[in-house]
């Protein structure tokens, strides 16, 4: 991620550094610690010689002394500044311009005139476009005119009554607010976080899903299926492979260590859900494995009932009762009965 700041805080002078040029003309000068624009008339552009990495970027600037001309900042532009986004005030209104081939198109405004001490910024994230006033968003739009751009700077009309003071510049960290969340069988893990995408990635590998749902840049819907097993996953659910979703990102991942083997992913944002663990699955027609999980679950059955006390005579169906000692046993007949329904004895009727 690129970053690009200053504050102007050095000697007069009508050469501003290596950290800019001067693209329309040379009137740009550092005049008491801050950026002017000269008084020669006319509007004028200069951009940061750093150009940001992405085309999510922002660029925003103090605006030292106003008067009633344009003045404003610029992002998502070209290296001439004849593209990208404008956030400018014209001392009464802000207005908000998408620029493509030096043709300004307004597509937001926001009534009020500028004051000494405002920090306008200009933001592009994908297809929303933003403008700020002192860190108060102000106008937000979808637009796709400009779709590329890393250069960031300030345009403004040439007047010795405006000035301009720390100017910060760099591009937009992902910023994903979502929930990713992975089930398998009976289990479910979620993680929920904010690592600017509207939209749901799922992703199925038999018995296997995983969904994440959040809010990065891009409106739509990722599916990848591996159940039926489509795309680049073949076979059966018995097969060990894996399916996996990206969209934005936010991350879901389910695994399995019954007899479906394999891995489902989502991909959104930048959260991670993790769900393990041996839950039900569908028995697979004509599979070994189903017929081994089959008899797993025979066995597991059977061994639950041996150790489940019964509730009436195996003999008559008397309901059993308790005895001395914590006994169970048949109010008709006093025989006692144990675990699983195995019979310990009898009980006499004196006791009972």
């Amino acid at each position: 991620m690129t970053t690009f700041s200053d504050d102007f805080n050095r000697p007069d002078s009508t050469d501003l550094g290596a950290g800019w040029v001067e693209v329309s003309t040379t009137d740009w000068a550092i005049v008491s610690n801050q950026l002017s624009p000269g008084a020669a008339g006319g509007t004028i552009v200069v951009r940061a010689a750093t150009a940001m990495s992405t085309s999510d970027n922002f660029a925003q600037v103090t605006i030292a002394a106003t008067t009633s001309a344009s003045q404003g900042v610029w992002c998502r532009g070209n290296s001439d500044l004849t593209s990208g986004y404008v956030w400018r005030n014209n001392g009464s209104n802000w207005s908000l311009f998408s620029v493509v081939a030096g043709a300004f198109t307004n597509i937001g405004t926001y009534t009020a005139a500028a004051v000494a001490g405002d920090v306008a910024m200009v933001q592009a994230v994908g297809s929303t476009i933003k403008g700020f006033v002192g860190g108060i968003e102000r106008v937000s739009v979808v637009n796709t005119a400009v779709a590329t751009g890393t250069a960031v700077g300030v345009r403004s009309d040439s007047t010795s009554a405006l000035r301009y003071d720390n100017f910060s510049a760099g591009d937009v960290a992902a910023s994903v607010t979502g929930t990713a969340t992975a089930s398998f069988g009976g289990l479910t893990a979620a993680a929920s976080g904010v690592p600017t995408v509207s939209g749901t990635a799922s992703a199925a590998f038999g018995g296997l899903t995983a969904t994440a749902n959040g809010t990065p840049k891009v409106t739509g819907t990722a599916t990848f299926s591996g159940g039926p097993l489509t795309g680049s996953a073949t076979g059966l659910r018995t097969v060990i492979g894996s399916a996996t979703s990206q969209f934005g990102g936010l991350t879901a991942i389910a695994t399995a260590p019954s007899h479906i083997t394999g891995t489902a992913t989502g991909t959104f944002g930048g959260l991670t859900a993790t769900a393990s663990g041996h839950g039900p699955a569908v028995v697979e027609q004509g599979s070994w494995y189903g017929l081994l999980d089959i008899l797993r679950e025979s066995a597991q059955l059977q061994r639950e009932e041996m150790e489940r006390d019964p509730v009436a005579c195996l003999d008559c169906g008397e309901p059993l009762r308790t005895g001395p000692g914590d006994v169970l046993y048949c109010p008709f007949d006093g025989s006692t009965w144990g675990a699983g329904g195995r019979r310990t004895g009898h009980i006499s009727t004196a006791v009972r």
